[in-house]
This record gives C-alpha cells, structure tokens and sequence, in this order.
C-alpha cells in the first residue's frame, strides 16, 4: 500500500478489495448461537457498500452530507462506513451506550441527514433523538427495524436500501474519484471527559497518515497475513482507525469480539496476531490472574510468581541475570510464559495499549510474562495516533517516538503540541474552540510531557487535570489514582484538592471485598449500606496506607468516601473506560467537600 499516494479511504477500500477478492475481510459469530464464524469476503464488502452507497445517493444523500452510524462492532459497520464515505458523505460514529440526549446533541451538531443503525432498541434510541433534530430525516435499520408509527421519520431495512441502491446507476467511482485526501472522512465526537462531547472532524489524509505511521512502527514483526481481534467501539477514533482503516490497509483479517464476558474466549479462538486495548482491560486482566494465583497458591503460584520476577529484572536490568537465573528464566518461558501466551491465542505480535495511560507496573507484568506490550499515544483530535513504542526498543514508562511524518515538541509550561497531516480540520460547528487549540497549524494536546534522549515521548498528566493544592504545589493526579487502582481492595479512584491542603478520594472497593464483608456480617451485599461499614473501611484503609507511604506528603490521601463503581450508565466512564471528573465531582462534591470538616 503506498499511503502517500492513496487519495482517500473508500479508494483504498475498493482497491483493496479487487486485489484481496474471496480472501475473507471480516469474521462474526454467525446468528443462531451455535459459536460458529462466518467469514464476510473482501468482494462481498465491496458489493455490499457500493449498493448502500447508491442506496444513500437515492434517499437524498449529496456529497458533503453528513450520516450518522450507531451500531455495535460487526462487519456491516466497516461496510456502513465506507458506503457513507463512497457516497462522498462524512460518517459521524456514536456510541452504543449514549442516552437519547447523546444521540439528539450528535445528529443536531453535525446535522446529520440521515442514519444507519443495527438493532431495533437502538432504532428506536435514534428515532427519538432524531425526531427532536431539524435535518435527520430517515433511518437505515439492519436489523429488522421496529414499528413506529407517525415518527416523522422515515424506516428502511438495510438489505432493501441495498436493493434500492443495486437498481440504481452505478456512480459510485466517479463519486469515489473525485475525493481528496483534504476531503472530510469523519466527524468523531469526544467521549466526554470533561463536559459536552465536541465534533472532530477529520480528513480522509489524516487518517491514512496515521496507517502509515502504523505501518512504519510494525513493519519490524513482518506485517503478513495478519489477524487482529476488534473489541474497542468502533465509534471510538483509536478502533476506527488501528481496525477500519490500518488492518484493512494491510489485507489483516478481522474478528469481531462477542464482549467482555467472552473476550478470553475469543482470543483462543480467533488466535490474533495484533490486538489493541485501553489500559482498564489490561488491568482488570491483571486482578483475574493475580487474584485466582492467591486464591489457588502451590506451585503453580510459585512458578508464576518466579517467573515476574526474573521477566522485571531482565527488562530493568537485562545484563543483571546471573547464569542460574538465565537458565531459569528460559525454562520458565516453557514452564509459564508459553501458558500466558496460550491465553491470548498463541501467536500474538502486540498487544498496543493507547486511549489512557498505562500503569508501569501493569505493563511490566505483561512484559515479564513474555507478551509484547507496545503503548502509545493520542487523541481524538490526530486521528488519533501521535506516538508509539517501537517493538525494537520497548520503554514502558513512555509512550514511543513520534509516527512517521509527525512533528511533535513541548511547548513552554510542558504542554504537548503536535503537527502533521493527522491534526484535525478542526471542532465540527466551533471556530472558537478550534481556534484555542490549533494555533499556526501546532494541535495544543492540553497534556504535560518530555522527550527524552532517544526521542520518545513521556506523558505526565493532562494539563487541565493537574491539582494545585492550597499550598500552591502541582499533582498529576492520575499516577495516584493508578496506584490506588493496582491494591487488590480497590477497584477505581478518583483524587479531588484543588485549592485544598490535602488530598482526599472517592474509592470504590472490589467487589469480592465488599462480599466477603456482606457475608461476615450475615447482609446481604448492598454498597450503599456497607460503605461506612467499619470492616470494609479498615480494608481500604490499610490499601490507601500502603500507597502512602510510596508517595511523598502532597500526593498523599488523607481521607476518602467509598462509593459505587464508575460505569458507563451512571455516566462516570467513558465508552473506553476513563473516568470522568466532572461527573464524579457533580456526584460526590459535597460529601467530598464534608471530609475537609
């Protein structure tokens, strides 16, 4: 694939797939529940977004309209996708999880015309917020579209919109040939973190710079008939580009994950080569598997145990290994490594961990368990990829050089700025916010970092989120927050002292320690009753005392609520798992305020 000279993204598809043809693109489990995969060839795509993007051009669909697509990750998506962007429109993704109001503020500030959607409980979630929208004015349904009558909303079937599309003219290369790589592809809309998600817009050209950064960085590990396991949403700018544009653009095939539940099963069965993640997944992996290690103990705890240990060393100290603990090390890469490796399928290249920031900790234990943890960085705003370990030269505690063609340097105060093709055009319907953080073309990242002597990038925190106490001294706090989050008794923590002469938090406990709690109290297991319980207090505060005392005074937690965990309904998480702030404070401001008393 010659990035430089693709012009757009539904160019790359089609041509694409008149080189792949019956070489299967895409693998779903097939319908029915009978744990089958059921491959989707690349010429089938192809015919399939070429008739729903005719399908689109006969419901009124113009070059430069915007489409809306809410679905869960499956192949239809990436056809959707490339049907919207083949009809010269601009795909604007959201997220499975949004309220009507989500929907209603997406469709309304993009001013998307119509929409394509899978199930019927998420037609109906579309419906409504578009029936409260000017200019949506149809839905393309999937799945079998629900009964709604009197909507003011127009309901067609997707295989008849394909049909519609397949009757008429085929103009879809003469549409597809006049895009540019200046050409908006998306609008991608921020998950949130801190207040109303805000339209990114992004051009065809960013994205395919971010493919071939993607390519530089992994062309070491022999990029060849690759495999990778989708489980982000595809909504999400990091899945929509490192799988419905950089794993299409090498010819990788692509599976579908069911879920969360079954992710581990997943893996063993598609046996990915490359997968990517949110720190959140690698560190509730860790808790699985150092939590039934303490529960089973004997030798196997022993051996697994052994195993970290001399994987840590080998990578803190690589020449420290005497010549015993050599041996030792390769015979536990049979003994151990190999079973690890086994869980993610058996013949994985990467794992890339982007979206948040990894723990050091979490990343070495994968590390020393012999799996190749590459972590990176971006956001929404470049495509999203600015940065990424190179798998010849892995540093966990930063996030990797700058991709190829990407400018990046720190700014005066620490600030990250970036520049390249991969910044975006800018905040869909918000020159003034656009304004504040584009600036001569350098795209003002709002995060703190350095660059170190081999060029690779460290991240501190978000510029935004630092603390500044009472005593005028500045906390990252997420490096607390992740420290809290690695003791076994704590699930999640947010940390809150502005302007404070303390740290204090809202934590919520793991499950399993609020049972155990429940149960020697004879309760059933209710949080909101147990939270002031003193047993499960005296738990939590041991684990805050520990991390204590790895902190120095001004990052240190004084006092703290228990709460219930952050999710994405109660709207404290993001659809990619980080917590947002302002919610958690618009929730527990006050009983945090209460622990200054």
């Amino acid at each position: 694939m010659d990035y430089r000279a693709c012009p757009s993204l539904p160019a790359m598809f089609f041509d694409l797939a008149r080189q792949y043809d019956d070489k299967p693109a895409m693998w779903a489990k097939r319908p029915g529940g009978d744990g089958s995969w059921a491959p989707m060839t690349w010429r089938e795509a192809a015919r399939q977004a070429n008739h729903l993007a005719r399908g689109l051009a006969a419901l009124g669909i113009r070059p430069g309209d915007r489409v809306a697509l809410v679905a869960e990750n499956r192949p239809e998506w990436i056809v959707a996708d490339y049907a919207i962007m083949a009809a010269g429109a601009i795909t604007v993704p959201g997220y499975v999880t949004n309220t009507v109001e989500d929907h209603r503020h997406i469709l309304a500030n993009s001013g998307a015309k119509g929409a394509i959607v899978s199930t019927r409980a998420l037609a109906e979630k579309v419906v409504a917020a578009a029936r409260l929208t000017a200019d949506c004015r149809f839905v393309v349904a999937i799945e079998p579209p629900p009964a709604i009558e009197d909507a003011g909303i127009a309901i067609f079937p997707w295989r008849e919109t394909l049909a519609r599309g397949e009757a008429m003219p085929d103009t879809v290369a003469a549409t597809v040939a006049k895009l540019k790589r200046g050409d908006l592809a998306c609008i991608i809309h921020t998950s949130g973190t801190g207040g109303l998600p805000k339209g990114v817009a992004l051009s065809h050209g960013a994205i395919i710079a971010n493919c071939l950064g993607a390519y530089d960085l992994l062309k070491s590990l022999g990029v060849d008939d690759e495999i990778f396991l989708c489980f982000l949403p595809l909504s999400h700018s990091y899945e929509h580009t490192c799988v419905g544009a950089f794993a299409l653009s090498i010819g990788a095939q692509v599976y579908f994950a069911e879920g969360a539940d079954a992710l581990a099963r997943n893996m063993i069965e598609a046996r990915p080569t490359i997968m990517t993640a949110v720190p959140r997944l690698y560190e509730t992996m860790h808790h699985r598997i150092t939590a039934t290690l303490a529960r089973d103990g004997g030798l196997k705890a022993k051996l697994f145990g052994l195993a970290v240990r001399l994987g840590r060393k080998r990578y803190e100290t690589p020449h420290a290994l005497a010549f015993h603990e050599r041996l030792l090390d390769r015979l536990l890469d049979r003994l151990v490594r190999d079973k690890m490796r086994a869980r993610f399928g058996g013949r994985l290249k990467a794992l890339v961990s982007g979206g948040a920031p990894l723990n050091y900790d979490i990343g070495l234990f994968f590390t020393a368990l012999g799996l190749r943890l590459l972590q990176g960085y971006g956001q929404t705003e470049s495509a999203p990829v600015v940065s990424c370990n190179a798998p010849t030269l892995v540093k966990l505690d930063t996030v990797g050089p700058p991709l190829t063609d990407v400018e990046v340097k720190i700014a005066g105060d620490g600030e990250i700025l970036v520049r390249g093709e991969l910044v975006m055009q800018g905040y869909w319907n918000d020159p003034e916010a656009t304004a504040r953080t584009v600036l001569d073309g350098w795209l003002h990242t709002g995060d703190i970092g350095l660059i170190d002597a081999d060029g690779y990038l460290k991240i501190t925190d978000r510029k935004k989120d630092f603390i500044k106490n009472a005593g005028g001294e500045m906390i990252a706090p997420a490096r607390v927050e992740g420290l809290l989050s690695l003791e076994p008794e704590i699930a999640q923590a947010m940390v809150y002292g502005d302007r404070r002469p303390y740290l204090v938090a809202v934590v919520v406990p793991r499950p399993e320690i609020v049972d155990a709690v429940a149960k020697a109290n004879g309760q059933p297991t209710d949080l909101a009753r147990l939270a002031d319980d003193p047993a499960l207090r005296a738990q939590i505060d041991k684990a805050v005392e520990r991390v204590n005392a790895r902190l120095p005074g001004p990052e240190r937690v004084r006092r703290f609520l228990i709460a219930a965990p952050f999710t994405i309904d109660n709207e404290m998480m993001t659809p990619t798992l980080k917590i947002r702030r302002h919610k958690i404070r618009e929730a527990y401001g006050a009983r945090l305020d209460a622990l200054y008393g």
